[in-house]
């Protein structure tokens, strides 16, 4: 083989490769993304989830020491809220910008835009977050997994829509525990080939991890879509 075959041989392999580093750093980048979106949604369930235990317990239908209980859950949750992104952010550094934009434009009803301040960034689920998020699913079952007691409160037109606001924001917080969690394990999957490794096309970017915590159903709380009764369905499946 004459050494300009042999040029062509090792043009065509570093052709080759350089294709292979690009899909993968592309589809690295997409799933980076993917889990980025997911944590965000994630985030914005539980906050809806904290806001609509907080609102049945100060509504004036539990029992003093329900209600007590629960705004303190409710409370401890929601105080994580504004610290959800700093483990988004040591996970895939360089959309620090696009993960705080989208939260201001969506607090301000806004069209995203990719102009902010990436120093908020600064904080992520952790371990303290996700045993408020716990207990608030603790103390939730604690109030509603009496079904008789349950089915009191939905027989009254003004904890009803209460309980169904709880239920609908507990069922997408469960969704987007599940969404993102399969969003994380694509991430990690990837990450682990070899190639992946070899030229680090992660970079410095911490490995994305899933969120874990309990969000086990109320046996009393209907689910969403149920006219009376419990769909039995195990949380643990459905998160």
């Amino acid at each position: 083989m004459t050494w300009s075959e042999i040029l062509v041989v090792v043009g065509c392999v570093l052709v080759v490769v350089g294709w292979l580093v690009w899909v993968s750093a592309t589809r690295l980048d997409r799933l980076h993304r993917k889990v980025v979106a997911s944590r965000l949604a994630l985030d914005a369930q539980l906050v809806r989830r904290s806001a609509a235990a907080a609102e049945l317990a100060t509504s004036g239908v539990l029992d003093p020491v329900s209600s007590v209980l629960l705004v303190e859950a409710a409370r401890e949750a929601s105080s994580g809220a504004d610290s959800g992104e700093r483990e988004l952010a040591a996970a895939v550094p360089d959309l620090a910008d696009l993960i705080l934009s989208t939260r201001l434009d969506a607090q301000t009803k806004r069209a995203p835009s990719r102009t902010s301040v990436s120093h908020a960034l600064d904080s992520g689920l952790g371990d303290q977050r996700a045993q408020a998020e716990s207990v608030l699913s603790a103390t939730l079952r604690t109030v509603l997994d009496d079904a008789a007691e349950t089915e009191e409160l939905y027989a009254s037109p003004d904890s009803a829509p209460l309980l169904d606001a709880v239920a609908a924001a507990w069922y997408r917080v469960q969704l987007a525990r599940r969404f993102h969690n399969e969003a994380v394990a694509q991430a990690q999957r990837v990450r682990a080939k070899v190639l992946v490794r070899t030229v680090r096309l992660a970079g410095h970017a911490a490995m994305p991890q899933t969120v874990e915590f309990d969000d086990a159903w109320p046996a009393g709380l209907r689910r969403p879509g149920t006219s009376s009764g419990h769909s039995g369905v195990s949380p643990a499946s459905a998160a």
